[in-house]
C-alpha cells in the first residue's frame, strides 16, 4: 500500500519538498510552452542591442521569476486543480500536501530575485514587483472578473517582457507594448475556452459576460488593435499578419486548434518586427518611427 500525501509530507525535508515543488512546476509549464515571455524578453534585448552577458543575466532573472508567478499561480489554485483533469495529479497532490514548502519556495525565490536585483540591476525590481503583483493579482480574484481578466494580461505581458527592456529604451517600450497587446489577445481567447467550466463554477469572467458571440467579437476588436498598433509604430508590413488571424474563423469544436494558428501568426509577426528593429535600429511605422532613446 502506497504511502498517503501526508505520511510523505512527514518524511521529506521541506528544503527536499521546496525544490521538488519548483522542479515539478519547471518541468509542467515547459513542457506546455507557459513560459513563453522569456523568448519576447530574449528577442527584445538582443534587438535593442545589449550585450551577450546582460541578455544572459536577464534571462536568467526572467527563468527565475517565470517559477515564481508559475508556483503562486499553482498555489493558489492548488484545491481546484485536485478535481481537474488537465493537470498532473502527482505533482498537484505533492504541492496539495507540502503548502508550508510551497510558501517556504515562493519566499525563497522573491528573495532571490530581489537580491538579484539589488546588487546586478535595480530596474529589474519593476518587472518582479509589477509581473509578481499582477500574477498573485490574476490568481487570487482578477481572473474570476469580467474585464480585468483580460486587462490584466495585458499589463502582465507588458511587465514580464520588461525583464529583457532596458527601461530606459523608447524602442524597447515600442516592443513590449506589442508584447501586451498580443497577450490580451491570448488571454481573450482562453477565457472563451474554459467559458463552459466557468459558467459550471459560477465564476463570471469576460467569457460568461459577453458571451460567445461577443467574446468572439472581443477577439477581433484585440486582433485588430494590436494590427493597428503595429503599422502604426512598428512597420506597416507587422501589421499584415494580425489581420489574417482576424479573417481566421472561430468555432467552438476547434478553439485549441484556432489559438495555435493565432499564436503562430502573432508570433512571425513579431519575430518580423525584432529583425527590422535589429537591422535598422528603429521602428517604420506609419505614425511613429521609435528610435532608442527618441520618437519622431
Amino acid at each position: 500500500m502506497s504511502p498517503s500525501p501526508a505520511a510523505s509530507a512527514r518524511d521529506r525535508g521541506p528544503v527536499r519538498a521546496a525544490l521538488r515543488i519548483i522542479a515539478d512546476v519547471a518541468y509542467f509549464r515547459l513542457r506546455r510552452l507557459e513560459m513563453a515571455n522569456l523568448v519576447g524578453a530574449a528577442g527584445v534585448a538582443v534587438a535593442v542591442g545589449l550585450a551577450p552577458l546582460e541578455i544572459a543575466g536577464r534571462l536568467g532573472f526572467g527563468a527565475l521569476l517565470n517559477l515564481l508567478v508559475y508556483l503562486n499561480n499553482d498555489f493558489l489554485d492548488v484545491d481546484a486543480d485536485l478535481a481537474s483533469t488537465t493537470r498532473e495529479p502527482a505533482m498537484t497532490r505533492f504541492l496539495a500536501a507540502h503548502r508550508g514548502a510551497a510558501i517556504g519556495a515562493q519566499l525563497g525565490l522573491l528573495a532571490l530575485l530581489a537580491l538579484i536585483a539589488g546588487l546586478w540591476e535595480p530596474t529589474l525590481l519593476v518587472p518582479l514587483l509589477a509581473g509578481g503583483g499582477l500574477c498573485w493579482a490574476y490568481s487570487a480574484k482578477l481572473k474570476h472578473v469580467a474585464g480585468l481578466d483580460v486587462a490584466a494580461m495585458v499589463a502582465w505581458g507588458v511587465a514580464m517582457t520588461l525583464v529583457g527592456a532596458p527601461l530606459g529604451s523608447a524602442l524597447a517600450w515600442a516592443l513590449v507594448i506589442q508584447l501586451g497587446l498580443f497577450s490580451g489577445v491570448f488571454e481573450s481567447i482562453q477565457v472563451l475556452r474554459d467559458r463552459p467550466e466557468d459558467i459550471d463554477a459560477g465564476v463570471r469572467t469576460t467569457a460568461v459576460a459577453l458571451g460567445e458571440v461577443g467574446t468572439r467579437r472581443l477577439i477581433q476588436i484585440m486582433l485588430l488593435v494590436a494590427a493597428t498598433y503595429a503599422a502604426l509604430v512598428v512597420h506597416p508590413a507587422a501589421g499584415l499578419l494580425p489581420l489574417v488571424a482576424l479573417a481566421l474563423p472561430i468555432r467552438r469544436a476547434s478553439i485549441p486548434a484556432y489559438w495555435t494558428r493565432v499564436r503562430l501568426l502573432l508570433g512571425v509577426a513579431f519575430l518580423a518586427e525584432l529583425a527590422w528593429v535589429a537591422v535598422h535600429g528603429e521602428t517604420a511605422g506609419l505614425w511613429l518611427v521609435v528610435g532608442d532613446g527618441r520618437i519622431t
